[in-house]
């Protein structure tokens, strides 16, 4: 964190913020620039598909109803008219159709009062019955209403709105025109024309309709008034949330970030609480392993520094001190001379065969080691190994008893098992005592695969048999007989990375039996 804001905590916050004022620009954008555009586009496509609807019901003995439903659902005038400009029949959102109440008054004329149109209003009120004789006259000279349809079905007298003023020019586009519709759209209306067959009728009708554009604009100003207060006080809760979430959000990584500085650390210590996501639990997890695996490291660095060093300074003394001598005594004295290199090479070996062990087990040790494991015949295994350690050991004229049962089939790695098999074998060999006798044999228990090893020595006293698996214990406590007392720890390693076990029985005086159980 070179400065406070490359910080996860305030970085995340500012992410935070720029996405709420992202949202309310959208906001603004979609309230006041986009609006009316969008609303006149689906206001148009509305209004076509009621046309269709008119146009598909048309024939139908309740065309009517279905017009002042439609008329009153998406609140568009609707008039239909002949080519002589005679209305047959309109409706709007404010009514059903244009005929007169029970009071005597205009249905249109009431609604008109309320809603006040550039239209006008044909009839006046009915006469009571108590009128003046010279009122019925009166009235009678009024001019005749049109009927609502020239053929008389309807004997209810209907009172319409006189025809827009823009029909005659709908008209004659729809003359002019050879598609199937016109429309007109300026900043105030919208309109359709289009010919039907009204009622099924032979001569062609005139549909016409009309809905305002408008309509949002009074809405905007009021909208952004509201939307302006919306959004500062938005804005303002947006930050305040934003900074309390994104201290939330950085608090459980500044704890993982401080565990990691510590990793490998005596006062390393798991404060994190999980929880949080699955994620930095995860890390968490990945955290706590790695620290086990630095501090399991620095033990073995520090184990083998203190007992290594030991076997590693006796080789090297002698080595260093029998060149001295070979250079400064014996190189006049050809058979003292070649006694004296036969020491130097014998500990060289000594010291070759122990970085051998240390780095197998050390490997063995590591998960980068590839596990070979399939199906081999262990049977054959033990007694091809016990065949070559009996020639090896036979300049020491050492006897290798077997009793191997033959067809023992096991899963796992060929040459780690046999390299565990060489090592009891060696083990046995060293510790054998005057008998120069071991014996190795192979069968099947309780579901189990057994390998024995048997020495014919002085035995493990019974203090010391549950340590002779531990690292270097050998070469520390049994007086150096081992190469470099990693012998048995790498039959242990190997023998648990096949889910197996090893173990030891052994008396005093009568030598030492080790096992090793595997899967079958």
């Amino acid at each position: 964190m070179k400065t406070k804001t490359k910080n996860f905590k305030t970085k995340l916050w500012i992410y935070f913020a720029l996405f709420t004022a992202f949202i309310f620009i959208v906001l603004w954008l979609l309230q006041t620039v986009f609006l009316q555009g969008f609303y006149n586009r689906m206001l148009i496509s509305d209004t076509r598909e009621a046309a269709e609807d008119i146009i598909t019901n048309s024939t139908k003995p309740d065309i009517e109803k279905k017009i002042d439903t439609i008329a009153r659902k998406n609140s568009i005038l609707v008039v239909v008219a002949d080519e002589n400009g005679d209305i047959i029949y309109s409706s709007d959102e404010f009514k059903s159709k244009h005929t007169k109440s029970r009071s005597g008054e205009s249905q249109f004329e009431n609604e008109m009062t309320s809603h006040p149109q550039e239209h006008t209003v044909s009839d006046q009120k009915d006469l009571s019955s108590d009128q003046s004789e010279d009122q019925m006259d009166s009235a009678s000279d009024q001019p005749e209403k049109k009927p609502s349809k020239p053929d008389g079905k309807n004997s209810e007298k209907t009172d319409y709105r006189s025809l827009p003023d823009d029909f005659d020019d709908v008209l004659e586009m729809l003359e002019e025109s050879t598609g199937e519709y016109v429309e007109r759209t300026n900043d105030d209306y919208y309109v359709y024309g289009t010919y039907i067959n009204f009622h099924g009728e032979e001569s062609q009708s005139i549909l016409y309709i009309s809905t305002p554009m408008n309509a949002v604009g009074a809405s905007v100003s009021i909208l952004q008034k509201i939307l302006a207060l919306v959004t500062v006080l938005s804005l303002a809760a947006g930050f305040v949330l934003s900074w309390f979430l994104a201290k939330k959000f950085s608090k459980p990584v500044d704890t993982l970030c401080r565990k990691a500085e510590k990793l490998g650390e005596k006062d390393y210590s798991p404060e994190y609480e999980k929880g949080f996501c699955s994620e930095l639990d995860a890390l968490n997890d990945t955290l706590d392993q790695t620290n086990d695996k630095l501090n399991i490291s620095r033990d073995f660095q520090m184990q083998l520094l203190s007992n290594v060093s030991h076997d590693l300074r006796t080789p090297l003394t002698m080595i260093k001190g029998y060149a001295e001598m070979i250079r400064d005594i014996s190189w006049e004295d050809s058979e003292a001379m070649k006694d004296d290199i036969q020491v130097v090479i014998k500990e060289a070996d000594r010291l070759n065969a122990l970085v051998n062990e240390i780095l197998e087990y050390s490997e063995l040790q590591s998960d980068t080691l590839h596990r070979d494991f399939e199906d081999f015949n262990l049977s054959e295994l033990v007694k091809s190994t016990a065949d070559r350690f009996e020639k090896l050991s036979s300049p020491d004229k050492v006897i290798i008893e077997k009793d191997i049962e033959p067809g023992i089939i096991t899963t796992g790695d060929q040459n780690l098992i046999e390299r565990a098999l060489y090592n009891l074998m060696d083990n046995a060999v060293r510790h054998t005592g005057d008998g120069k006798k071991i014996r190795v044999s192979l069968k099947k228990a309780d579901g189990k695969v057994i390998i024995e090893v048997r020495d014919y020595g002085a035995g493990i006293p019974a203090e010391e048999i549950e340590h002779i698996w531990e690292r270097y214990y050998t070469s520390r406590q049994r007086k150096g007989k081992g190469v470099s007392g990693l012998g048995l720890a790498i039959v242990r390693q190997i023998v648990g990375m096949h889910d197996g076990k090893c173990y030891a029985r052994s008396g005093q005086g009568e030598g030492c039996t080790f096992y090793i159980e595997l899967k079958s």
